[in-house]
Order: structure tokens, then sequence, then C-alpha cells
């Protein structure tokens, strides 16, 4: 039976599986604090998997771009931010994340410049519908179909390019019926200034209404071993539709790398796990989920590797389609998480993360509760789309 993304579900899952299964970990030394650090020979664009989204092909593993314009440090200079970008892709990772409403805009602008002369080895996505208002009003929800064709238009010029290769709506927009939306997407696909349509912190009913109107190629929610929200509904129907899915903040803001202990001083001035004030970021809350980090250290040391490329590794053991975007300023940061693709972890490590986490569970919320709302329905730990249409009003 073929599916809307114009493959079968067998087909689906035999793209979905050219990743990283049977590669086994390289070259890693040891370090001092009880656990490793990647010191492993680069992995080359020729070597490093893939892994499907739809029909939408990428690497294994992709960059989040959205610190690279100021999440938790400031801005980078613009010729850094490139040099990183160009480096990424020479390391072997072809999917690159932005948005809008990273920095502003900046961000779609480095990746732009970085990524032009290479715009055709390159997967590029950008999301919409929660952005900078036009004339510098603030920050708006608005995914009203003339907005989205207003917006595509700036990205495209920020972002150097003619095309989109993947368009996510970045929040539901409660007051746009989701058909309006994929409708929309669906005509800047016929005009080719979009190839592939996503959501984004989207729930099950909301994903069915969008995937309907327009294929669906990508849902990106957050998703990480301390954070399981998708799980309920998110992740089996993207399973069902043939839909890929792209975790972001894998590595659990940074948390699951082992490097923030409850002493750590976080920048005041940029950094949003203070600036909003992110409840697992407490001292408190980093003492109780601390046992999460002596739980990857142990597994590491099996591997020769770090508790964040434990965590990573997790993500691809889950899913043959899912493709973490962990993002970083760094190129040892960088060279790291791209050494994750060759662990392959086994069936016992997974049960014993299970394990853990079902017996001590986790101590916060994800995210700030405002900014928690702006998901949908099913998309938060603890609600369900079921016989509901989700957050976004019915098309009348």
């Amino acid at each position: 039976m073929e599916n809307k993304n114009g493959i079968s579900r067998r087909e689906f899952f035999i793209k979905a599986s050219m990743t990283v299964g049977g590669i086994a970990a390289s070259s890693f030394v040891p370090k001092f604090g009880g656990f490793a650090s990647a010191q492993a020979t680069p992995v080359l664009s020729s070597q490093l998997p893939v892994r499907h989204l739809g029909s939408l092909k990428v690497s294994a593993l992709g960059l989040g771009c959205m610190s690279l314009a100021g999440t938790y440090n400031p801005p980078m200079e613009m010729q850094q931010a490139i040099k990183l970008l160009r480096d990424t892709h020479e390391l072997g990772v072809t999917f690159f994340d932005t948005a809008q409403l990273y920095g502003m805009g900046l961000s779609e602008e480095m990746v732009g410049k970085a990524l032009a002369p290479i715009r055709d080895k390159v997967v590029i996505a950008t999301k919409f519908g929660q952005a900078p208002a036009p004339g510098g009003g603030g920050i708006e929800i608005n995914s009203r179909p003339e907005r989205i064709k207003s917006s595509v238009n700036e990205s495209l010029k920020r972002l150097q390019s003619d095309y989109i290769d993947l368009f996510y709506q970045h929040r539901v927009d409660p007051n746009v019926p989701i058909e309006d939306v994929a409708g929309a997407v669906q005509d800047l696909i016929k005009e080719g200034k979009v190839r592939h349509f996503g959501l984004s912190e989207a729930g099950a009913a909301t994903i069915r209404r969008a995937h309907a109107v327009q294929t669906v190629s990508a849902v990106q929610n957050e998703y990480s071993i301390w954070t399981r929200d998708p799980e309920h509904e998110v992740i089996p129907v993207c399973e069902e539709l043939c839909i890929g899915f792209v975790p972001w903040s894998p590595l659990g803001t940074g948390f699951l790398t082992g490097k923030y202990t409850p002493t750590t001083q976080f920048d005041e001035k940029y950094d949003v796990r203070v600036t909003f004030k992110f409840a697992r970021f407490t001292p408190e809350a980093l003492k109780a989920n601390w046992y999460i980090i002596e739980l990857l250290q142990r597994i590491a040391l099996r591997y020769e590797a770090t508790p964040g490329q434990i965590a990573l590794a997790w993500h691809l053991a889950r899913k043959p389609f899912i493709v973490p975007i962990p993002g970083t300023t760094k190129l040892d940061h960088l060279k790291e998480n791209i050494g994750a693709v060759t662990i392959k972890l086994s069936a016992s490590d997974m049960e014993e993360i299970e394990t853990a986490i079902a017996q001590n569970g986790v101590q916060g919320l994800r995210i700030p509760d405002e900014v928690l709302q702006t998901s949908d329905i099913g998309a938060i730990l603890g609600t369900s789309s079921e016989g509901t249409h989700g957050k976004t009003p019915l098309k009348q």
C-alpha cells in the first residue's frame, strides 16, 4: 500500500534503515572524570549514514542552527558561523535546521551565506508562523496563508536560495485551521519555492488533518532521554503515516552532555535557561536529575564514548526514521556529536535507560509553562488529541 509520501510503509522502513546499524565505535580515547572524550577520525561525507524524512534524504544527524544566533551565549561572528557551517558539511552533515525566529532572522542569514556555494549538496529546513512581526513589532504567532506566503520570500532572501527544502510550521496557530496552513504550503510547493512540508510541536490530530491536505514529510518536537512527550501519540502517528521525526533539543538543552552540574554558573544575560527560568536547570533539579548523567557515563565507558554521544545514539536506536539535530557553536563538540553515528547501543543498554527513567522520573517541566502552552494538544506530556481536532479550529 502506497502512502501520501509516495512510498509504501515497507519502502519507508527499508530507506529509513539505511543508517547506523552495525557500525562499530572507533578511535576514542579516555579522558578525566570517568568517561571518554570523542577523538574519532572525522566521518567523511561519503561515509555518514543517511535517513529519510518521508521521501527527503538527509544525513543521519543534522545541525540545529539556533545557537549560532545567540541562545546560550552571544551570537557568533558571521565569519565564525560560516566557517562552522562549512566545516559541518565537510564532516558529512547535509541537514541544516534554522527558523525565521532564531536571532530574528540572523540564523537564516548565517546559513544562507555559508551554504550558498554548496546549495545543491545540502538540505535546508526553516520554520514559519512564529517569527518577528513585520515592522519590528516583536514576535507574532501568525500562520494565515497571506503571512506564510510573504514570509517565505523573506526567508528565501536571507537564505540566498530560490527554494526551501523543508518548511515547518513553527507552532500551531490556534486561530487558523491547519488545512489552510497546509494548503498555503501546497501552493508554495507548486510554485517551486518549497519542496517539503513539516510541523513542529504538533499533536497527532493536527498531523493527520495537515497530512490529508498536503503530505507532511517531517514533524519536529522536543524529544530526548529526559523528555518523552512525543512517545504517546506523535511518534506512533509518524510511523503510521511514513513521516520522519526530527527531535529538537536531543541533548536535553545541553544537560545530557554531563557538562552542567548544580554549581554551574550560567550566563545571566544570554542563556535562555536562566533568562526564561528553565525549571530543570535550577541547582535542585540538576542534583535530582544527575542520576541520568551517571547512567550515561556508565554506558559510555562500554563504548569509549561520552554521555552526549550515548544520548544521540539512543535516538538513532529508537526508530530508523528519527534524525536528531543537536546544535553547537564549537567544532570539537560538532565532531563529538557526529561520532555518535558510529555507536550501536545494545538492547540491554536501551532497557537499562528505560528502566532508570521509569523508576526515577525527571524533576521539572521541559520548558517554561508559558512556552509549553504554545505547543499543540497531544504534543505535551499528559495531554491527548484523541477524539479532538487538536488546537487549531476546524475549517468552516
